[in-house]
């Protein structure tokens, strides 16, 4: 009678029954790795799997002994063996010729912080800590009016006819103030999609138009909080408080640079301007979020060096910190934050959390309990990187992974390129880590299916597949479960990543469609045709006698019933008419012509400027859409 051997796994708490092998046995602890994973052959022993499988097994030549070899290398050792906790570097003792050193650094700490560790003192300091914060969190976004914050792209104008027709949803141009408070940062906010200004585009930088004459004049449809920063009267660092008034149509916008920002100008008549007042009645305008940072990164150092709460607690205290800090202070959702949406994130935040923690942490953080000073920074130093990925990540060129944005942003290619170098070193790796465990099988069988399920949800139809960072936190975070440096460098990182995305932006869908993608990119459809150009417009005759023309609607016109036309970035004609007077144009300065479709209240894409310079010189716009 054979006798049945037990072994049980510690990564799924399943108990297997196998039967014992006939022949001699050696424990793989006494074999090296070639003989485990490369040379041992399987014993000669009955085929009792069903008929199909050995059918199936013929048919990919899967008893080829190459073919086995590889897969028994793939597969890892069998039975599955746990990985060792890692032996702490500041523990070790090293030799220098013939003596022996001893560095005792962790025992050291955790000997002189024993008495910290009490549970009673870390729930007396944890309600403290909730307390701080939340007076913190009130002198930060709570003692100045609501109506008076902005965020970094507020503005008095919308892009192209988003005003209407001679700006009259924009209005009151001018005899207006505003007392106003912006957040930290502004300056790092950018246009993501090409905008007109005149004849010229600009990209990728704080939308700033003017400010250069001696009273410091903006154009209307500038960020309020770019300008502000760059006329000197807030802090990048700190945000703070200004005042404006609107001073309606101002001619001839100066660029000019200051503070890190550059501006553009533009030579022609805008009707809605404004200046910067010297002085304003709001108080408690500094933005704490540098001042919340160092705190959180001193209470989480001390979760790691002093406190030392059990794993599960202080991974818990790590989803919490990132998750508000996150909402309250670094990537707000809206000024002040909305406590109501934040609140309905903060609960599935906690269920994707729970199951991080079952996956990948409980497998991982506590290796490093005997050494508090590693696991601190190990985790620490990532998990705040991967918080702040706004500002981390700022610097490279990419801001969604969307094949549009990619192609159009200089150096996006390049920056991924880059990063899948990273990522697929890095993955490479953990395969290694995980091969040596015998779990890869398992692993591979699930990222297949995940992978698979990606693939058939991007090809749905009228749905664009898009992976927000949060998504790919959860997809690369079960592959850390092992006791190693580098997988709590890991899940440092990309459990800050998963906050951050979660917090700032909520659970944005994986499939969105074009519309969702699309901003206030510029729109692709037809474009209407200018009859006038640079060989039909007669200079010779005065600007008040001049009429520009354009073809008519298509015979295919897709439901396009007219046309709108932007004159010096404001829409100064809708209708089916197929001419515009310059008779109301002011003379001696240039002026800037784009054309669209339209169809009921919505336009289509606008052509490229077309330009009138003061000497009659017309310029023909180029191809394309703004």
């Amino acid at each position: 009678m054979e006798l049945n051997s037990i072994a049980s796994s510690s990564r799924t708490g399943i108990t297997h029954v196998e039967q014992e092998d006939k022949t001699a046995y050696t424990p793989a602890a006494s074999k090296s790795p070639s003989q485990i994973f490369d040379v041992e052959e399987l014993p000669q022993t009955l085929d009792s799997s069903p008929p199909w499988r050995r059918r199936f097994r013929k048919t990919l030549h899967l008893d080829n002994p190459k073919i086995a070899r590889i897969i028994r290398y793939i597969r890892g050792p069998r039975p599955k063996v746990d990985l060792p906790n890692p032996t702490p570097f500041l523990s070790g003792t090293f030799q220098f010729g013939p003596r022996y050193y001893t560095l005792a650094l962790e025992p050291t700490l955790i000997r002189a912080t024993r008495r910290l560790t009490s549970p009673w003192l870390f729930t007396i300091l944890a309600i403290g800590y909730i307390i701080g914060f939340a007076f913190f969190s009130r002198a930060q976004s709570f003692l100045t009016p609501a109506d008076s914050f902005i965020d970094c792209t507020a503005t008095y104008w919308s892009q192209d006819d988003g005003c209407g027709l001679n700006g009259e949803e924009c209005m009151p141009f001018s005899n207006s103030s505003f007392d106003f408070r912006c957040p930290a940062q502004c300056s790092s906010v950018v246009l993501q999609n090409p905008r007109t200004i005149g004849n010229i585009e600009i990209d990728f930088v704080p939308l700033l138009v003017g400010g250069g004459d001696a009273n410091g004049t903006y154009r209307g449809d500038s960020f309020v909080c770019a300008a502000a920063v760059q006329a000197g009267l807030i802090s990048d660092s700190t945000g703070g408080c200004a005042s404006l008034q609107l001073i309606g149509n101002f001619t001839n916008y100066l660029p000019f640079s200051a503070h890190g920002l550059t501006s553009v100008g533009f030579p022609s008549t805008f009707p809605l301007s404004f200046q910067f007042l010297t002085t304003t009645s709001l108080t408690h305008c500094t933005d704490f979020r540098n001042a919340a940072l160092a705190f959180n990164i001193i209470i989480t150092a001390l979760l790691f060096l002093v406190l030392r709460p059990k794993p599960v607690i202080t991974y818990w205290c790590l989803v919490c910190i990132g998750f508000w800090h996150v909402t309250l202070f670094s990537q707000p959702r809206a000024t002040p934050p909305p406590l109501d949406d934040a609140f309905g994130t903060f609960l599935p935040t906690l269920f994707v959390a729970y199951a991080f923690w079952r996956l990948a942490f409980r497998f991982t953080l506590p290796a490093f309990r005997n050494a508090p000073i590693e696991s601190a920074v190990w985790y620490l130093a990532p998990y705040w990187a991967g918080v702040l990925t706004n500002i981390t990540t700022d610097k490279i060129p990419i801001d969604r992974l969307v094949g549009s944005d990619i192609r159009s942003r200089p150096g996006a290619v390049t920056a991924l390129i880059i990063i899948c170098a990273i990522v697929f070193v890095i993955v490479v790796n953990q395969v290694r880590v995980i091969r040596k465990t015998g779990w890869l099988p398992w692993y591979l069988g699930w990222y297949v299916v995940g992978g698979l399920t990606a693939m058939v949800l991007a090809l749905l139809p009228g749905l664009q597949f898009r992976l927000h960072h949060y998504i790919l936190s959860m997809a690369l975070i079960p592959g850390t479960g092992f006791p190693t440096r580098l997988s709590a460098i890991y899940q440092g990182f990309l459990l800050g990543m998963f906050l951050n995305g979660v917090a700032a932006f909520g659970f944005d869908s994986i499939l969105q469609t074009a519309a969702d993608l699309q901003r206030d990119a510029p729109l692709a459809t037809d474009v209407p045709v200018f009859l006038t150009n640079s060989t039909t417009y007669n200079a010779s005759v005065p600007l008040q006698g001049q009429l520009i023309s354009w073809a008519p609607l298509p015979d295919a016109s897709e439901g396009w019933t007219g046309f709108s036309l932007l004159v010096d970035d404001v829409e100064r004609y809708v209708g089916s008419a197929l001419n515009y007077s310059l008779a109301s144009l002011a003379a001696g300065i240039p002026h800037f012509f784009r054309l669209a479709y339209v169809s009921g209240d919505s336009s289509g894409g606008y052509t490229m400027p077309a330009t009138l310079w003061p000497n009659g010189t017309w310029v023909d716009p180029l191809p394309g859409t703004t």
